[in-house]
């Protein structure tokens, strides 16, 4: 019974295996399915080669052209002007910006011009007999000599003795140290030298004033300056007086200006060459950032591109018999966005957006089919 279990096992075991050997060399000699090829759509334009203008683009923040920085000469107590000294405080031309109480020194002045008027008095007896003919003008200075008022200047010595006698009596010394003292009185008030607005306030009414210390900043606001790097390979085409049009970020509002100076050294670390930009508005404020644009040049034959066209070895992808090539290009200027290529020849069909894994060979249908067929 044992021997007929076994026979029976070895019996499907070999009918088992042919089976299975019989489908493996079935599945063997199946035709393997075909792939279909891949042709892909691709965004293509033609090539028209025109006249580009070359507009070249910086940005800077806008300067005032007019700034005084305030220091003080003298030290005393800051007075009131009528005026609060706060930044944003306009100023008309010549009204006083800061006041520090001279009482004391005024008093000294006054006292020297006293001491000039007594010595030129004192002469005049000795003028009269020694020097008939200069005491007349003499005369004349005393009679005008108001205290009150700046120090007239000395009337003009004529004869060398006369200057000898004027001298030896000290007149010459004192009265220039009665200018001396006149000059550092003035030092105790400042006017605004021109119409502008107080940016920066560092002291205020009643503070004790030291020599040396700031006290404040003062702008012009009719005119700011903006300073803009402009690569050397355009600083050709910056000339005095070419007119620039300037736009805010958001480009919403635009500004017309001028060129007003261009520095005569190229820059060695960034080989760039500065210009300075003039603009007057009155919506204009310090330190507006401003986007300038240059009309540099116009490139003729050439073609403006999306810059992510471009690829690293300088070649654009271009259509051809359904299948991608690449032609190679010359660019001559790149902007942030766009790219100014020569060297491509008009009616080639060009890859206009940008393929992602593209490769020469690649089979492509063009997504507008109206286009012009390549050319050489």
């Amino acid at each position: 019974m044992r021997k007929i279990i076994l026979s029976v096992i070895g019996v499907l075991l070999i009918a088992v295996s042919f089976f299975i050997a019989k489908s493996l060399i079935e599945s063997k000699n199946k035709p393997k399915p075909v792939k279909g090829k891949v042709v892909k759509t691709v965004f293509v334009d033609t090539v028209k080669n025109t006249t580009i203008p070359i507009v070249v683009t910086a940005s800077g923040n806008t300067v005032a052209k007019r700034r005084v920085e305030l220091y003080a000469e003298v030290q005393g107590v800051f007075k009131q002007t009528g005026k609060l000294f706060k930044p944003g405080q306009i100023y008309k031309k010549g009204q006083p910006l800061i006041r520090i109480d001279a009482a004391e020194y005024y008093a000294s002045v006054q006292s020297a011009k006293s001491n000039l008027y007594n010595d030129i008095a004192a002469i005049m007896p000795d003028l009269r007999l020694d020097f008939p003919e200069v005491y007349s003008k003499w005369q004349q200075y005393l009679s005008g000599f108001n205290i009150e008022k700046a120090t007239p200047k000395l009337p003009e010595m004529t004869s060398e003795k006369e200057n000898f006698f004027i001298t030896g009596r000290g007149i010459v010394s004192s009265y220039y140290n009665v200018k001396n003292l006149e000059q550092r009185l003035a030092k105790y008030a400042i006017n605004a030298p021109f119409t502008g607005v107080l940016t920066e306030a560092l002291v205020t009414e009643g503070t004790l004033v030291r020599n040396g210390q700031k006290l404040g900043e003062f702008i012009d606001t009719s005119e700011y300056e903006i300073e803009v790097a402009i690569s050397k390979t355009y600083a050709t085409f910056l000339k005095t007086g070419k007119k620039v049009v300037l736009k805010t970020l958001d480009g919403n509002t635009t500004y017309n200006g001028t060129v007003v100076r261009v520095n005569g050294s190229v820059d060695l670390t960034t080989q760039t060459v500065t210009a300075f930009i003039e603009v007057n508005h009155p919506d204009l404020k310090e330190g507006v950032y401003l986007e300038a644009e240059l009309d540099a040049k116009d490139e003729e034959n050439a073609i403006e591109i999306n810059r992510s066209l471009l690829t690293d070895d300088n070649t654009i992808f271009i259509l051809k018999d359904s299948v991608l090539d690449v032609v190679p290009v010359k660019p001559v200027y790149f902007t942030d966005t766009k790219v100014v290529l020569k060297g491509v020849k008009d009616g080639v069909v060009y890859v206009s957006q940008p393929v992602p894994g593209a490769y020469k060979g690649m089979l492509a249908k063009p997504a507008i089919t109206k286009l012009a067929t390549t050319q050489e």
